[in-house]
C-alpha cells in the first residue's frame, strides 16, 4: 500500500483504488500458480510506475522485482533434478490382495518415503485403485521398481506420473 499510495501522490482515493485493483486481481481471477500470480503483480506495478510518469523508477522497479523473482525461483542448482525424485504412483491390484501393506517392501527397495494417499474400487468392487505419493531413491531404477509391481499386482494398470507439489501454489 505504500509504494501506491507515493506513486498517486499523495492521494488516498485513487491509493485504495488501485489497491483495490490488485485485490481483484487476485481474488477473483481463476486460481493460477505462483509464478502466474507473481508475473501478473510485475506487469501490473510496471504498468503504474510507467503510467504515473516515472519511467526511470519503473525501469529499475523491472529489473529489481525480476531479478529477485529469479532468484527465488531459480536460485537452488539442481532443484529441477530433484523434482524429478517425487512421483505419484497409481496401480490397480486385485481385490484379495491387502492394499494396506502389498507394495511396502518394493517402495523401501526403491523410495526414500512412500505414502498412501488414495484408495478405490474399480470395476465394480472387484478391484481397488491406489495412488502413492513416493519419493524415488534413484531415478534411473524406476523401470525396475514398475516390473516388480507388475509381478505383485498381476500385470494390472500402474501409472507413474510427475507429483503436482504444493510449492508452486499460493
Amino acid at each position: 500500500m505504500c509504494m501506491e499510495y507515493s506513486l498517486v501522490n499523495g492521494n488516498v482515493g485513487t491509493g485504495v483504488a488501485v489497491a483495490g485493483a490488485f485485490s481483484l486481481v487476485r481474488f477473483r481471477s481463476v486460481p493460477g500458480t505462483a509464478r502466474e500470480i507473481c508475473f501478473l503483480f510485475l506487469a501490473m506495478g510496471t504498468g503504474l510506475v510507467t503510467g504515473m510518469g516515472y519511467l526511470g523508477f519503473a525501469v529499475l522497479f523491472t529489473v529489481v522485482m525480476s531479478a529477485a523473482y529469479l532468484l527465488c525461483c531459480h536460485g537452488k542448482p539442481g532443484q529441477g533434478k530433484q523434482d524429478e525424485a517425487y512421483k505419484t504412483v497409481t496401480v490397480t491390484i486385485p481385490e484379495d490382495l491387502n492394499y494396506g501393506e502389498v507394495f511396502d517392501d518394493i517402495f523401501q527397495e526403491y523410495t526414500v518415503r512412500w505414502e498412501l494417499i488414495t484408495v478405490k474400487t474399480v470395476n465394480m468392487g472387484s478391484m481397488f485403485r491406489l495412488t502413492y505419493h513416493v519419493t524415488l531413491l534413484n531415478t534411473s531404477r524406476e523401470k525396475e521398481m514398475i516390473d516388480r509391481m507388475r509381478c505383485r499386482n498381476g500385470n494390472l494398470e500402474i501409472c507413474i506420473s510427475r507429483q503436482e507439489t504444493v510449492t508452486a501454489e499460493l
